[in-house]
């Protein structure tokens, strides 16, 4: 059995699931204070109907990393440069242990210029003085050849003990040559490092007292797939935006779809906008920005705005707004039966939606009143102002959504799987999910005037696409056989090649290396979900002779889900935690569609 769990912004929700559908589902609220209780409530919830026995696999997507950056909790890292000539590394400057070095690796992985290792020691001492633990070395061409950042390692010294706690290096992180995006990873791989370990540690502690110790646990990547826990502990920048991602799986996970279409996971913080092509989800190809900083974590395209169930409700002008802030839960929620109302709590989305009837979501008479009070302050109706802010809603989402159109036809179409070339995105249907999703239906097809979906279970979607995603990996080879050699900067793997080294060698080998490190870790890769995404050949000529070939092959195991729900009419019964309406419990819509065709 599958068990998935996504930490929200609003609810962690989770879900055990097989091929014949889901067996139980909870959703509760998150503990940002502590996500780690969250988790842990919500796996209790799964256990009194699901045995631990059952369980084999928890594939787990959490805010942990991304809310560490944002929050400014992360710790100090001590940056260590190597640009070598050509390019300013001061610009890239990301931090104040931020030490540039002299050395330099040409395009070729050719020693150019010596590594100062007395420049390098002193740079060390000093991180060590300011109390820096975590590291990141970053050479210009160390995809080519890594020998001044190994030797930086060495320098730093074995990890624990009287070393480093932990050491990033730029070549580990994958092939592409782009030294900013590639300082910037290194950099916030570090930087969330800790955090996302002890995060981990709790977790396998905590798996283990609840029968659980035997379950093979993964984390959501960013890019729509999954890696082991032990790898993302190395690697916890590719679990960065990782929410949106289960939201991707998830629909796939429940749809069948098709054709160009628009994605609409509205929670209770925010609404996550995706976008497909043919059936296809679209990615971020060149790398996320954390910040204002590129990195190179490749990673589903997807754009986050500030409204959802719990969204305030503001009047600015006579004009109604929704979000982008949340300053709590919504009045149906906070307000027992019968209770006075919070004093100076703030009328929601949701209370707007249950004052129209879109839904009757928690104490409906709070929202009622609550939203009456809102409205005399402002001298509107309430019926009026509540149709207002659902509208509101809807319009901010539609507009975000055209932005996003607009920036995707301006520039080339990556899918998960390939490049269009010159493909004009036209969406004909829009997908909901998400607790409110049944509730904003109508607003939102009037508003996109598309044919729209709720599919069932949209409410615990997230955690659907979290249980099902495939583990992913992608890898890139290099060749050079002037100089006889081969080698896959993330695997740490260098050998010598014959002159007669081809392109087609170099696939062969790219494809094993890679499903031979899955089956090191202990996963489980069908060929048939991996593919060549590039492969390139150039001649070498000096003096009019043709010297060798620069080969490059980058390949990769597709994302996916391991099976669908599409089809299935009904779930099987599933567990709701006490106090929950059914409606915010499960998440399920009555599976109609609506809209034009």
């Amino acid at each position: 059995m599958y068990l998935g769990i996504d930490v929200g912004g609003t609810h962690t929700d989770a879900v055990a699931l097989d091929e014949a559908g889901i067996a139980a589902q909870v959703k509760v609220k998150t503990d940002h204070a502590d996500l780690l209780a969250s988790v842990n409530q919500a796996l209790a919830g799964i256990l009194m109907t699901v045995r631990p026995e059952c369980v084999r696999q928890l594939n787990l997507s959490t805010t942990l990393s991304t809310n560490a950056i944002v929050q400014g909790a992360t710790e100090d890292v001590g940056m260590l440069v190597i640009p070598g000539p050509g390019i300013g590394a001061h610009e890239f400057m990301l931090c104040r242990d931020y030490h540039v070095l002299a050395g330099a690796i040409d395009h070729r992985g050719s020693e150019t210029d010596r590594l100062d290792e007395r420049q390098a020691q002193a740079a060390i001492k000093a991180c060590r003085a300011a109390g820096v633990r975590v590291f990141g070395c970053v050479g210009k061409f160390s995809t080519r050849n890594p020998l001044h950042e190994n030797t930086l390692r060495q320098q730093i010294g074995p990890q624990g003990g009287d070393g480093a706690d932990f050491v990033t290096l730029g070549h580990e992180l994958g092939g592409r040559l782009n030294f900013p995006r590639r300082l910037a990873t290194a950099y916030f791989n570090c930087a969330v490092w800790r955090v996302f370990n002890t995060f981990a540690d709790a977790v396998e502690k905590n798996l283990a007292k609840l029968g659980l110790g035997h379950v093979r646990v993964n984390t959501l990547k960013a890019d729509g797939g999954t890696f082991p826990l032990a790898q993302a502990r190395r690697m916890p920048v590719q679990s960065i935006f990782s929410g949106p991602a289960a939201s991707v799986m998830g629909i796939i996970a429940l749809c069948d779809i098709t054709r160009d279409s628009i994605i609409l996971d509205i929670g209770g913080t925010t609404t996550d906008i995706a976008v497909f092509v043919d059936g296809q989800p679209l990615v971020e190809n060149d790398g996320i920005h954390i910040g204002s900083h590129p990195t190179l974590v490749r990673a589903l395209k997807v754009r986050s705005i500030g409204i959802g169930g719990d969204s305030a409700l503001s009047v600015l002008a006579d004009t109604v707004r929704v979000g982008p802030n949340r300053l709590g839960p919504s009045l149906a929620d906070a307000t027992p039966a019968g209770a006075a109302l919070p004093p100076g709590a703030r009328p929601t989305l949701i209370d707007a939606l249950n004052v129209t009837g879109a839904c009757a979501h928690g104490n409906a008479d709070a929202s009622r009143r609550g939203l009456a009070e809102f409205a005399k302050a402002h001298s509107i109706r309430p019926e009026v102002l509540a149709g207002q802010a659902v509208a509101a809603a809807a319009e901010a989402i539609h507009a975000a959504t055209q932005e996003l159109l607009a920036e995707i036809n301006d520039k080339p179409v990556y899918t998960i799987h390939e490049l269009l070339e010159g493909r004009r995105v036209a969406p004909g249907r829009v997908y909901l999910m998400g607790g409110p999703a049944e509730a904003m239906q109508s607003a939102v097809r009037q508003r996109f005037e598309l044919f729209t979906v709720v599919p069932r279970h949209a409410g615990v979607a997230n955690a659907i696409g979290a249980a099902l995603t495939r583990n992913t990996a992608s890898l890139e080879l290099f060749a050079d056989t002037e100089k006889g050699v081969m080698f896959i900067p993330a695997l740490r793997h260098r050998e010598n090649v014959p002159r007669t080294y081809s392109l087609a060698d170099a696939e062969r080998d790219a494809m094993n290396h890679m499903l031979g490190h899955l089956s090191e870790m202990g996963v489980f890769a069908d060929r048939d979900n991996a593919q060549v995404t590039h492969a390139s050949s150039f001649n070498m000529v000096d003096e009019g002779r043709t010297t060798g070939k620069n080969i490059r092959v980058k390949c990769q195991i597709k994302p996916g889900v391991a099976f669908t729900l599409t089809g299935q009419p009904t779930a099987r019964p599933a567990h709701q935690p006490p106090g929950q309406s059914t409606s915010q419990s499960t998440g399920q819509s009555t599976g109609q569609s609506t809209g034009r065709a």
